[in-house]
């Protein structure tokens, strides 16, 4: 995959999970958060009032120490291409 062809699927899989209405299981948004975070280089700490969900968001990046923006944005692709194929 060309990196424009990476960023184009990172695009439209950002897209279909901002536009998917109904709940996430948690996992899945830890997951997504933490490849976003990665993929996008976003250096911001965790924003929810709520000191739980940041030690989860925080445990999601700290298990994603590592990755590369591109094995990031495929990570991302992977888990929204794997959450919808088990939906069906």
């Amino acid at each position: 995959m060309t990196p424009k062809e990476l960023e184009l699927a990172f695009e439209n899989a950002v897209n279909s999970i901002n536009n998917h209405v109904e709940p996430f299981p948690a996992d899945v948004l830890l997951k997504l958060y933490a490849y976003y975070k990665r993929a996008t280089n976003n250096q911001d700490s965790p924003g929810s009032s709520n000191p739980l969900i940041n030690a989860f968001k925080t445990n999601a990046l700290f298990q994603s120490k590592g990755l590369t923006q591109e094995e990031a944005k495929k990570r991302y692709i992977e888990t929204v291409n794997q959450y919808f194929l088990y939906r069906k």
